[in-house]
């Protein structure tokens, strides 16, 4: 069995992994590539694999970047069944004809520019209706279930307590009458969290592709995330400012509400504050929260029951003259608008008219990918271009990490290893390189297991294994030497790639030239 990384490596988005078996090509997620130029350029080239030969994909969940390119591979040939659990179904019917639009509107604006200088026009990745389109071959799974989606295929959604549906997936792969057990982490959240579950426990598998988002970092006031969001209000509207909030539609936006709402049920917020929620999307997903209870949980299941979810001061912004009406607002006024890292969406016109504003406030509460937007702003730039103008940041910019739906170092290692037999090696996918190198040497010398950080479209052939150890006896002087020359190997082609990339970048090209003649030296 092969596994082909073609998304998610070395970088947060674009998550997208194909598994080919003797009989059958199958992925999991089809997501959209969001940050640096380079790497959004991936959306617009031909896939890898051909999509006709895909037989069906798998999704974690409904994000855009694990999600986002299923129109796309949809349009470009793909006829298989797209299996999901029920949440991200609904989610999914919602998010995609959005992503749709929203790349038809930039392209659009685009266009303007290039055909005023007289350049070759672009097209939209997919359309609002190539996402409808796709919409077809979705089908809801139960959580929990061992279904079997084709002959010697297993599979088994758990939840991954990310975002509403989110998924650990569990994969049995049987050939030649053995069998083969991949586990995708997908997106896994913190424990203790309003709103969702805690992430499932995982009893054990032959190999784990694993998140590293916050792989070198852990959240700070996870405990008090309500009374940080208190004091930035009080603190803005002192001021005499807005505050905006970038959020994702999905799980962010709903998570402020329900901080929200616990603010105002305790007296905590002024009830003569607006709060708006300006995206329909986002709009439609706290819809569809509403209507599956049955994933919060229990405290929040409590709190619906006996009626004390309810924001007096809140409204909703449907429409893009409503949207627009929002500009001329100049203080006592909260702005939730999508998307989180403000590479698109309502968002950016907000920070059009209160990034330069002193007395404003935009507050950050969740990720930002290395090259958005809001990646820019958080690092501290203080010039920044939206829509082709030049914005001065003079406005104050807040982050409050206990908003992530992302679990930190901790939560990852700790998850890991409730394991009760643990796996031959670990992928680490979705993370920056320093938080995934920081990551894998924390398991290399805390659980011993070999970890693999693979490059943009590395294979790897995959073996099952007759009688996995016990976690307690597995130790890395008990590797065959067949697997450490293996380890050793990719090790040091993923440090040379990335060397290699780095000094690239940089132009160092003296650099490369004298390194890689000591390395031939040393070899020969």
């Amino acid at each position: 069995m092969k596994l082909r990384f073609l998304g998610a490596t070395r970088t947060v988005t674009g998550s997208f992994f194909v598994i080919e078996t003797k009989s059958k090509r199958f992925a999991i997620d089809c997501g959209l590539f969001q940050g640096v130029k380079e790497v959004k350029e991936r959306n617009y080239t031909e896939f890898v694999v051909d999509p006709h030969s895909i037989d069906f994909v798998i999704l974690t969940h409904a994000h855009i970047d694990h999600t986002g390119l299923i129109p796309k591979l949809c349009k470009h040939g793909f006829k298989g069944d797209i299996y999901c659990s029920h949440p991200t179904n609904e989610l999914c019917r919602v998010l995609l004809p959005d992503s749709g639009y929203i790349q038809e509107m930039e392209v659009e604006r685009k266009n303007r520019k290039l055909l005023r200088a007289g350049k070759l026009l672009m097209e939209p990745i997919y359309t609002a209706q190539d996402a409808m389109n796709c919409l077809p071959q979705f089908k809801g799974l139960y959580m929990d279930e061992i279904i079997e989606l084709s002959p010697g295929i297993k599979v088994r959604l758990r939840d991954a307590g990310h975002i509403l549906g989110s998924c650990i997936v569990e994969i049995w792969v049987e050939e030649d009458g053995k069998t083969l057990k991949l586990v995708f982490s997908g997106d896994l959240g913190n424990s203790n969290q309003p709103l969702v579950k805690d992430p499932t426990i995982i009893e054990n598998a032959d190999y784990l592709i694993l998140e590293s988002t916050y792989g070198n970092r852990l959240h700070k006031g996870t405990f008090n995330r309500q009374e940080q969001l208190e004091s930035v209000i009080k603190y803005t509207m002192e001021k005499g400012g807005n505050l905006i909030i970038p959020a994702f539609a999905v799980e962010r936006t709903q998570d402020l509400l329900y901080d929200l709402n616990t603010l105002y049920q305790e007296g905590r917020l002024d009830p003569k504050i607006d709060i708006f929620i300006d995206s329909p999307l986002a709009i439609a997903a706290t819809k569809i929260f509403a209507d599956h209870i049955e994933y919060f949980d229990s405290e929040t299941r409590d709190l619906i029951r006996r009626g004390q979810f309810s924001l007096p001061n809140l409204k909703f912004s449907n429409t893009q003259e409503e949207s627009m009406l929002l500009n001329e607002r100049k203080t006592n006024t909260i702005i939730i608008s999508a998307s989180g890292m403000c590479d698109a969406g309502r968002i950016k016109y907000h920070l059009k008219y209160n990034l330069w504003r002193p007395e404003s406030t935009i507050l950050f509460v969740g990720y930002q990918a290395f090259g958005t937007l809001g990646r820019r702003i958080v690092d501290g730039e203080k010039l920044v271009q939206i829509h082709g103008e030049q914005i001065a940041v003079k406005a104050d910019i807040r982050s409050i990490e206990a908003y992530s739906a992302h679990a930190d170092r901790a939560g990852l290692i700790n998850w890991l290893k409730h394991f009760t037999s643990l796996p031959k090696a670990i992928f680490l996918v979705h993370g920056e390189p320093e938080a995934q190198e920081a990551l894998s040497d924390l398991i290399r010398q805390d659980i011993r297991i070999p970890v693999y950080i693979p490059d943009w479209m590395d294979e790897f052939d995959l073996y099952p294994i007759d009688n996995i150890e016990s976690k307690t006896e597995v130790v890395v002087d008990d590797l065959s030497k067949a697997m450490l020359a293996e380890q050793l190997y990719l090790e040091l082609r993923s440090e040379m790639h990335y060397m290699f990339k780095k000094a690239m970048d940089s132009s160092n090209y003296d650099a490369i030239i004298d390194s890689m003649k000591k390395i031939k030296s040393a070899i020969d």
